[in-house]
């Protein structure tokens, strides 16, 4: 059984048979939300920014949200592959301080989840955003109206509306929530951000942890991250509320080249109010020139619970955080194959990819 499934939009997969796949076609890698979905990838992290992508010498623009966030800001760290076994480690093993008894409020998860931040990356912001080939930029979703503060009321009222805007039409959801990158300065997004209401600030020393917070902070889970510096005055949240998925005009990319996504999933979902709408799951246009790597679900059933890591294991384990821990280590350790098979697959001189 094949752990890796390689799909690709009809320009790169053009692309893919013609001459396989090079370091140097690489122009863009989105990292997703998805909570610890995204530990399955560590494996794959560590080869494409290590001995791969690592080796390269062009421009690379890296996007993400929430963990995606965390992940692409480790890929601009010095040995982003004991980098990233240590994000692996410290997700693995995240436990907040609260009272016995009872679960963690969101102001205990939000502590908690700020300290970390701060000793994996405080003092490392300078070494990260003058990486010399890659651009880092943290998405965020910022409240409009109701939700430019946090409160006990207007948060759930507020979530409320996204939620019913979002069922008419995407864009609609704009009302409510407007997405906000932070980027590198020296090299804007290179691709248009039409699709949905949206503004560019610059991510800077000074920022850089807030707004990586902002875009970890789910709501009701964590809190709103507040007033971020730079940026427009308001409450910000998860970038996964507006780009869960990171479904972008990557298409209308300035240039030639391929987007390299690795992803938990074959669907590539464009908010995260979207999830439970199925006729917004499927391909688009703006996929064109995307490849994009995933685990088959065969082989995720052999995992243990027989899927990936989720926060219903949170639930599921309780207190046993022992468990919990082990199971995703394993799942991590099962993530070497995903390496492995990638490595392979960039080895021929054409490869065959499934539509995405």
């Amino acid at each position: 059984m094949k752990a890796l499934q390689l799909f690709a939009g009809p320009r790169a997969r053009a692309r893919l048979a013609e001459r396989g796949l090079r370091p140097e076609d690489v122009r863009i890698v989105p990292g997703a939300a998805g909570g610890p979905k995204g530990l399955i990838l560590n494996g794959l992290d560590r080869q494409i920014f290590g001995p791969w992508l690592g080796a390269s010498t062009h421009e690379v623009h890296l996007l993400g949200a929430s963990i995606g966030a965390w992940r692409m800001a480790t890929a601009c760290l010095n040995d982003p592959e004991r980098e990233f076994a240590r994000l692996a480690d410290e997700y693995v093993h995240q436990r907040y301080e609260h009272r016995p008894g009872k679960a963690p409020t969101a102001a205990d998860v939000t502590r908690g989840f700020s300290a970390k931040l701060a000793e994996v990356f405080g003092g490392r912001e300078a070494q990260l955003l003058a990486h010399p080939r890659y651009r880092l930029h943290v998405f965020t979703s910022r409240g409009r109206h109701l939700l430019a503060r946090e409160g006990r009321l207007r948060t759930p009222l507020g979530y409320g509306g996204a939620f019913a805007t979002n069922l008419l039409a995407r864009r609609a959801m704009g009302a409510w929530l407007e997405r906000v990158v932070f980027s590198d300065p020296r090299a804007p997004l290179p691709m248009p951000l039409n699709d949905y209401r949206s503004r560019q600030v610059e991510l800077n020393e000074r920022n850089f942890l807030p707004a990586v917070l902002a875009s970890c902070s789910i709501p009701f889970w964590l809190q709103a991250v507040h007033d971020i510096p730079g940026a427009p005055a308001g409450a910000y949240w998860d970038g996964g509320i507006t780009d869960y998925h990171l479904h972008l005009d990557y298409a209308s990319m300035i240039g030639d080249g391929l987007v390299l996504y690795p992803h938990f999933q074959r669907q590539v979902i464009p908010g995260w109010l979207d999830k439970a709408l199925k006729g917004r799951h499927g391909s688009t246009a703006f996929l064109d020139n995307v490849v994009l790597l995933a685990p088959n679900p065969d082989w995720v059933r052999t995992l243990p619970r027989g899927k990936l890591p989720d926060r219903e294991d949170f639930k599921h384990y309780g207190e046993d955080t022992q468990a919990r821990a082990a199971a995703w280590q394993r799942a991590i350790a099962e993530s070497e194959r995903l390496r492995d098979e990638f490595a392979t697959a960039c080895e021929r001189s054409s490869i065959a990819a499934e539509p995405l």
